[in-house]
C-alpha cells in the first residue's frame, strides 16, 4: 500500500500531524510519502516513517512547481490524505493520481467540495480539541483496528549534536511569531536564575532562530557560565536532536515545544492568548502555566487592552517553582548527563 500526505506548513501544524501519521504507518504499513514546502522539508525528513518528502514551493514558481507535479504524477497512491485542510492543499491533491482521497474534518476555505471523502469528528466532540486529536480522525475514518502508537525519539533519524555539559540540561524556547503569545525574556533570564539557585548543577541552552538571537542574549547575560545562546546555530533537525537531550523545555507556546513533545521531552510552557487545548504539548508529563484572566484566551495576534496582561502576571517565581518540581518528579536516574 502506497499513502500521500499533504501537510504543507507550517512547523507546528506539521509536529501536530505526526502522531496521526506514526499511527496510521503502524497499523497498515505502507509506504508514507509527504508533500510539504521546502522549508519544512528537512523536519520531515528526519521522520523514519516517511519514505520519500516531495517538496512543493510557494515561490521560485513555475518551474519549481513543474518539478514538484513531476513528482506528484510519477506514483499512483491507494490513498491520499490532506492534513491541511486549506485550498492550497486541496490544489495539491487535484494533482495526485489516488484511488481514495480523503479531506480532514476541520477543512476550510471551501477545500472540502474537491473531495468525495472527507474525515468526520467523533460523535460527540469536546468543546476544545487538540489539533493532535484532529487529525487523528482521518485515522478513525480509515476503520484502522490497533491503538495508535506513541512518539519516541527513536522514531527519527536526527544528526549528532554537541550536549553541553550539565545535569539537568533545560532548553529554554522564549520567541513565537506573535507578540501576544510572548511572556519576555526578562522573564525567562529571571526563572532561570532562580532554577540555578536550586539545582546548582543545571545548565540551559536557549534554542530559536537567528531573528531571537537579541532574547537569546538578554537570557544568557543572566548567567553567562550557565546559559549557552544557540538562537541561529542549530538547524530544525539540530534543534530537535538537542531537545531530545534536554531534561526540561521552558518556553512559550512556539513550535519547539512540539519538537520536544514529540521526542518524549516534557514541557512546561507559558500560555498568553492562545489556548492550551488547542496548542499545548501533546502526551503525557507536561505542564503549562496561563493567567487565567476574563480576556484570556482572545487567540488574537495583538492585545485589545494594549498591556498583555495574562502574560505580565506570570511571574518568573512561578515558572520557576514549576520547572524545579517537575524536574523532582522525574525520578531517580532521569537526569540525562
Amino acid at each position: 500500500m502506497k499513502i500521500l500526505v499533504v501537510k504543507l506548513s507550517s512547523l507546528g501544524d506539521i509536529l501536530h500531524a505526526l502522531p496521526a501519521v506514526h499511527a496510521i504507518r503502524a497499523a497498515t504499513g505502507a509506504d508514507v510519502d509527504w508533500a510539504v514546502h521546502p522549508e519544512f522539508s528537512a523536519l520531515v525528513r528526519t521522520f523514519r516513517d516517511v519514505r520519500r518528502v516531495i517538496e512543493v514551493p510557494r515561490h521560485h514558481l513555475p518551474r519549481g512547481l513543474a518539478a514538484s507535479l513531476r513528482a506528484l504524477r510519477g506514483e499512483r497512491y491507494d490513498i491520499a490524505i490532506d492534513l491541511q485542510g486549506l485550498a492550497k492543499s486541496a490544489a495539491v491533491m487535484l494533482a495526485v493520481r489516488a484511488v481514495r482521497r480523503i479531506a480532514p474534518s476541520y477543512a476550510r476555505e471551501g477545500s472540502a467540495l474537491l473531495f468525495r471523502e472527507r474525515a468526520a469528528p467523533p460523535s460527540n466532540p469536546a468543546p476544545a480539541r487538540h489539533a493532535v486529536e484532529k487529525a487523528f480522525d482521518t485515522f478513525r475514518h480509515l476503520g484502522l483496528p490497533i491503538p495508535p502508537a506513541p512518539l519516541a525519539a527513536s522514531d527519527f533519524d536526527l544528526p549528532p549534536v554537541g550536549r553541553p555539559q550539565g545535569s539537568p540540561l533545560i532548553a529554554i524556547a522564549p520567541v513565537s511569531r506573535w507578540a501576544t503569545k510572548n511572556w519576555p525574556p526578562a522573564g525567562f533570564a529571571a526563572a532561570a536564575g532562580l532554577i540555578a539557585a536550586n539545582l546548582p548543577d543545571a545548565r540551559f541552552a536557549v534554542v530559536g532562530g537567528r531573528a531571537d538571537i537579541p532574547a537569546g542574549d538578554t537570557i544568557t547575560a543572566a548567567l553567562p557560565a550557565r546559559i549557552d545562546n544557540l538562537c541561529g546555530k542549530t538547524s530544525v533537525p539540530e534543534t530537535m536532536a538537542l531537545l531530545a537531550q534536554c531534561n526540561l523545555l521552558v518556553a512559550n507556546d512556539t513550535g519547539p515545544v512540539h519538537m520536544a513533545a514529540a521526542v518524549g521531552t516534557r514541557c512546561l510552557v507559558v500560555f498568553g492568548a492562545t489556548r492550551p487545548e488547542w496548542t499545548g504539548p501533546w502526551g503525557d508529563g507536561h505542564r503549562v502555566i496561563t493567567a487565567s484572566l476574563p480576556c484570556q484566551p482572545c487567540v488574537k495576534r495583538r492585545c485589545r487592552r494594549g498591556d498583555l496582561a495574562c502574560l505580565a502576571a506570570i511571574s518568573p517565581e512561578t515558572v520557576a517553582a514549576a520547572a524545579v518540581e517537575m524536574l523532582a518528579t522525574a525520578g531517580p536516574g532521569a537526569f540525562r548527563g
